[in-house]
């Protein structure tokens, strides 16, 4: 379902609604944190003929545009999410990939010891913290279950 905000959005930046930027923030809004090319196999579902680099193009103008944001969840592509959704700090579990979202607030002394003794601003919406969620972290303190025959 297209919102009529990115219509506007782009509209007022001069932009139109093409129907690959349609295509492309339907299926981030559908993928949510999804690499380009998640979006890609996504928007071929509806529309066989658009390419990688069209994919990668629109996403750049998107995030110019403030439309979609990206982090980095690990050594592979980018992630994207619409950027319509509040400011957030990912948290990424090494066991599951299950990625969690926190307000930046949770991040915030951390950012503020930066400015203090370095004089660092960070950009916390594209910070991902690696670790262990609390269901792995439990199945891991449980220990091995039993042998299986």
């Amino acid at each position: 379902m297209v919102s009529t905000d990115w219509q506007t959005d782009l509209r007022n930046r001069g932009y139109r609604l093409t129907p690959q930027r349609q295509l492309v923030l339907e299926a981030v809004e559908k993928l949510e944190h999804s690499t380009p090319e998640d979006i890609l196999t996504e928007v071929r579902r509806t529309a066989g003929g658009v390419n990688i680099s069209t994919v990668y193009r629109t996403l750049e103008l998107l995030e110019e545009l403030g439309l979609v944001s990206h982090a980095h969840l690990g050594h592979g592509a980018p992630t994207y999410h619409l950027a319509e959704r509040h400011d957030h700090l990912h948290l990424m579990c090494r066991d599951c990939e299950q990625v969690l979202e926190t307000d930046l607030e949770v991040a915030e002394p951390f950012a503020e010891r930066l400015r203090q003794s370095f004089g660092f601003e960070t950009d916390l919406r594209h910070f991902a913290i690696f670790g262990r969620c609390g269901d792995c972290s439990a199945r891991r303190a449980a220990g091995p279950g039993p042998a299986t025959p």
